[in-house]
């Protein structure tokens, strides 16, 4: 296996930042962003359920509505790609039964073997915590496919912008999510900063590692 030097590791993620302006004539080679790709799919998620959707938004003319609802920010259209990350709307038993039918598939072990696994994560789902409301719980699993993205795209070179500044409901139609079983919750844009981008060279502010990171 191949690691990555700590000191690069902290130089990358130094020199991301959330990219204000991209390219739009620089777009990301085709196995770059598969690995991106499989950076959201390799995602962890709670009891590994993965309820998410990753949808890629090719068609510029889906972006331009897109932006329209995002508070016309350019770079929805201008990066090289657009992420809807989605997340599962009414998780329930049959959602369960899924991820235990493609575990039974990708490892071959006896599926009488996970009955233990299945129903904790069936009783979790029928009762869930006093605090945990199931829609919000899957919505925060998203975030978790982010950060592997935006990460993934760092030790890359490559750009990203978090957004949450945009209408959920207008992209949700846009894209007939909610008829598929999904929410939109975060998009994610990925390419290249342009060079006249005014927060290229700003300093990134971040509070101090002493005051933010207590050892017990």
């Amino acid at each position: 296996m191949k690691t990555v030097d700590p000191q690069t590791v902290v130089e990358q993620l130094n020199w991301r930042y959330a990219t204000k302006k991209y390219d739009p004539t620089r777009k990301i080679p085709a196995e770059m962003w598969t690995a991106l790709e499989q950076s959201l799919v390799m995602s962890p998620s709670s009891f590994g359920l993965q309820p998410w959707r990753f949808v890629v938004v090719n068609d510029p003319a889906v972006r331009a509505k897109i932006r329209e609802v995002a508070w016309n920010q350019s770079q929805v259209v201008d990066a090289s790609h657009l992420v809807v990350i989605a997340s599962r709307v009414g998780f329930n038993d049959a959602d369960v039964e899924r991820y235990f039918d493609r575990t039974v598939e990708v490892t071959g072990v006896d599926r009488a073997k996970l009955d233990g696994y299945r129903n904790l994560i069936l009783g979790y789902i029928k009762t869930p915590p006093p605090h945990v409301k199931l829609d919000d719980w899957t919505a925060r699993q998203t975030y978790l496919a982010l950060g592997f993205f935006m990460s993934a795209a760092a030790s890359m070179g490559i750009d990203t912008t978090p957004i949450e500044g945009y209408d959920p409901v207008a992209v949700n139609k846009i894209l007939s999510l909610p008829e598929q079983g999904y929410t939109a919750t975060v998009l994610a844009t990925a390419g290249y900063r342009a060079p006249d981008d005014k927060y290229l060279l700003s300093p990134k502010v971040r509070y101090t590692t002493q005051e933010v990171v207590k050892h017990v």
